[in-house]
C-alpha cells in the first residue's frame, strides 16, 4: 500500500451530528450533511440546521455567510481531499500504471467513505449561485485534467492503448464514480475497497495494449 493510500480517511459527518466539543463549523457542516441527507437540501431550514447543531443563526452566518455556503463546503471538503491524494499520486516516481490504478481506485473509496456528501451535491448542485457553482465546476475540471495527465502519458509512453481518447477514457471512470450513491450500501455485498478495486481493473483493461 502506499504512503498516500495509507493516509486514506474521511470528512464527511454524514451520519451524525458531530460532538459538542467540536469547532463551530464542524458541527455545522456535520448537522447540515445530516439533514440535507435525510431531508433534501430543498426542504432543510437554516433553523433546522442550527438546532440540530446547537449553535445561533448568529454562529452559522459567521461561519459561512448562508445555507448555499454550506452546500458549497460540503461538497468542497471532499474534492479539496480528493485533489490532494491524487496530486500525491500523480507526484510519485512509481510506474504510470501503477499511479493511475492508485489513483482510479482511490477515488472510488474516497467518493463510498463519503457518500452523504457527493450525493447531496449531486442532487442539490442546481440550486447555488452563479459564482459558486462556477468555482466547483473549475474545481472538478482541474481533478479531472489532472487524472487525464496520467492516462495521456501513459499513451505517450506506449503503456497504454491510444485507440480511445484520453477524455472518454476519463468519462468512462467518472461515470462509475457518480453514480456510486444511485446502487452503493455499505451493507451490501461488497467492501468499498472490493468496489474500488473491481472499477479500477476494468479501467486498467480498457487501457491494455
Amino acid at each position: 500500500m502506499s504512503d498516500a493510500a495509507a493516509g486514506r480517511r474521511s470528512v464527511s459527518g454524514a451520519r451524525c451530528a458531530a460532538p459538542e466539543g467540536e469547532p463551530v463549523p464542524q458541527r455545522l457542516l456535520a448537522a447540515a450533511t445530516r439533514l440535507f441527507a435525510e431531508r433534501g437540501y430543498d426542504r432543510t431550514s437554516v433553523q433546522e440546521i442550527v438546532e440540530a447543531a446547537g449553535v445561533t443563526k448568529g454562529a452559522l452566518y459567521h461561519y459561512f455567510g448562508s445555507k448555499d455556503d454550506l452546500l458549497h463546503e460540503v461538497y468542497g471538503r471532499v474534492l479539496r481531499l480528493q485533489q490532494e491524494r491524487l496530486d500525491a499520486f500523480a507526484g510519485s516516481r512509481a510506474p504510470v500504471e501503477t499511479r493511475l490504478r492508485e489513483a482510479a481506485a482511490d477515488v472510488v473509496v474516497t467518493t463510498i467513505e463519503n457518500l452523504d456528501d457527493t450525493t447531496i451535491f449531486f442532487r442539490s448542485m442546481h440550486h447555488l449561485g452563479p459564482e459558486k457553482l462556477a468555482q466547483v465546476r473549475a474545481e472538478r475540471r482541474r481533478y479531472h485534467e489532472r487524472f487525464r495527465a496520467l492516462v495521456e502519458e501513459g499513451q505517450r509512453s506506449g503503456v497504454f492503448t491510444a485507440a480511445t481518447p484520453a477524455d472518454l477514457v476519463v468519462d468512462y471512470h467518472f461515470g462509475s464514480v457518480h453514480h456510486l450513491g444511485a446502487w452503493y450500501r455499505a451493507e451490501g455485498r461488497l467492501s468499498a475497497q472490493q468496489v474500488a478495486g473491481h472499477l479500477a481493473d476494468l479501467l486498467m483493461r480498457a487501457l491494455r495494449p
